[in-house]
């Protein structure tokens, strides 16, 4: 009951932060790593300790998966290049970094240090996510960091382990071919699996029209992924990333308009729920970390402030060169202002967190694991700095470095893309007309309101909208201006932001006409 009543108590908290920032314009995130630091600076509040099991299995899958769908493939293949050296590259050369600053500043034997660069190493998706769903970067930029936070987890993953492995054995040694047979096994065996759950789930989706079930298995697939991989000792966080992203990709082939306007609404809730606990469970554990800290370690906040600063210094040095590939899309080569984004964007979150709270307590001969409560409290600090310093200054450096879409871009974006939509939609109906297939009355009807909407004049109502050819013909429509979307879309005529958003529209405009 006790863990119960906190996780009720977040969620209203969760519920005001988020509004609160929504007024003021701010990444709910930051907001609520602060509320969770300020509750539990509140004489009597309980210490919080979630065991890393909890983030692990029931909070990471569905947040990584809806990031994962959030991916556009097409953006994707234009910056694979840069989030694929990013994602090893830099991982690497941000472990060894802050094990070296580690060693020097925080006094952490070397074996810990190193398994505190590995922790460090890696962006978080799910904060990345949280944080750019407000900002109005173009696709190529936001998938270049979202890219990169999703799979440079399997990277993190191998130095991880081989760290742990070092501190916790006595007279280990480091197997290059090991380490590398282990990344193959979590990374490739991740993504084996999680293309197999994507394609069971392909299977099943493509055979049933039951909202309920589909929403099931929608909830499901996640943890399926996870759960089968890890049970195979591979990377449960690739599989999810792997059956996200491909399940993303086909997602509006595989259900009708209804189906997908339920499964948006359920994830919007379950996201909503899941990040509000655990950005606020982030603020939270930091106070009861600090207090079971040993005598002597008075200095940690300057310590992770110089260890987030490196971080910081590693990856400009490292995005700078790399995103020269990325140019913007009015052309140009801006590769200093998207190295600053790129690089401001780079936040840690909940999976640093997670791993951290996995270090065993001792080593395999049964000594207690030296530095692991400083380990612990460096790790929530810099995961707490780079939430709350990067997340709410982001919008700034966004907006300072002129990448930014202007609404007015993004409104006149749509509005083109609504005119072709129409456009293509009376084409089909003035067919339809020579043909006579269908009553002229239905016919006239959707031609004067495909006609308003591109005149920008409000449609003018009357009494045929039960009739069942309407209806019919507004199906066709509608399925009409679907495919001329996704046309545009894979064209590169209209950004995945507009896909989505029109998508929806349209998912909207079908479910309210019923069956025809």
């Amino acid at each position: 009951m006790h863990v119960v009543g906190i996780v009720l108590v977040l969620v209203v908290l969760a519920t005001a932060v988020a509004t609160f920032a929504r007024r003021l314009r701010v990444p709910a995130p930051s907001l609520l790593v602060l509320a969770g630091v300020g509750a539990a600076l509140i004489p009597g509040v309980p210490g919080l300790h979630v065991p890393p099991q909890i983030i692990g299995m029931v909070v990471l899958p569905p947040l990584l998966y809806a990031s994962a769908e959030e991916l556009s493939m097409r953006d994707l293949r234009t910056v694979w290049r840069p989030v694929t050296i990013l994602s090893f590259g830099l991982v690497f050369a941000s472990a060894a970094a802050v094990g070296f600053t580690a060693v020097a500043v925080a006094g952490l034997p070397p074996a810990m240090a190193f398994v505190l660069g590995a922790v460090l190493s890696s962006t978080d998706p799910v904060a990345v996510t949280a944080l750019g769903r407000r900002l109005a970067l173009p696709g190529r930029v936001q998938v270049l960091v979202q890219a990169e936070s999703l799979f440079n987890d399997a990277t993190s993953l191998v130095l991880f382990k081989v760290a742990i492995g070092i501190a916790a054995a006595v007279g280990a040694s480091v197997s290059v071919p090991g380490a590398g047979g282990e990344f193959l096994l979590l990374g490739g065996g991740g993504s084996l699996v999680g293309a197999a759950v994507a394609g069971l789930v392909w299977l099943v989706r493509h055979r049933t029209t039951d909202p309920v079930l589909e929403t099931v298995i929608a909830l499901v697939a996640p943890y399926a992924a996870y759960v089968l991989a890890e049970s195979a000792h591979t990377s449960g966080v690739t599989s999810v990333v792997v059956a996200g992203v491909l399940l993303g990709r086909s997602g509006h082939r595989l259900t009708n308009a209804h189906i997908r306007l339920q499964l948006h609404a359920v994830h919007a809730v379950v996201v909503f729920l899941l990040e509000s606990v655990v950005f606020s469970v982030v603020g939270l554990e930091l106070p009861a970390l600090v207090r079971d800290l040993p005598a002597g370690t008075g200095l940690w906040p300057l310590q992770a402030l110089a260890l987030a600063a490196v971080l910081i210094a590693v990856r400009v040095l490292s995005t700078l060169p790399l995103t020269r590939a990325v140019k913007p899309a009015q052309g140009g080569r801006l590769s200093w202002r998207v190295a600053g984004v790129v690089t401001w964007a780079g936040t840690r979150g909940v999976m640093p967190l997670a791993a951290a709270l996995s270090i065993p307590l001792v080593a395999d001969d049964g000594t207690e694991l030296a530095g692991r409560p400083l380990v612990l409290v460096l790790t929530t600090a810099v995961v707490v700095f780079t939430l709350v310093v990067q997340g709410l200054t982001l919008a700034a450096v966004v907006n300072r470095s002129g990448l930014a879409l202007e609404p007015e871009h993004t409104a006149r974006e749509e509005d083109d893309a609504r005119d072709a939509l129409n456009r293509a939609a009376l084409v089909h109906v003035d067919h339809i007309a020579s043909l006579e297939a269908m009553p002229v009355t239905a016919v006239d009807r959707v031609r004067r309101g495909l006609t308003a909407r591109l005149d920008r004049t409000p449609e003018a109502p009357d009494g045929t909208t039960a009739d069942s050819a309407y209806r019919q013909l507004r199906h066709e429509v509608i399925a009409v201006q679907s495919g001329e979307l996704h046309r545009l879309y894979d064209e590169h005529r209209i950004s995945d932001t507009t896909r989505r958003r029109l998508q929806h529209d349209l998912d909207r405009e079908e479910a309210a006409l019923g069956t025809p």
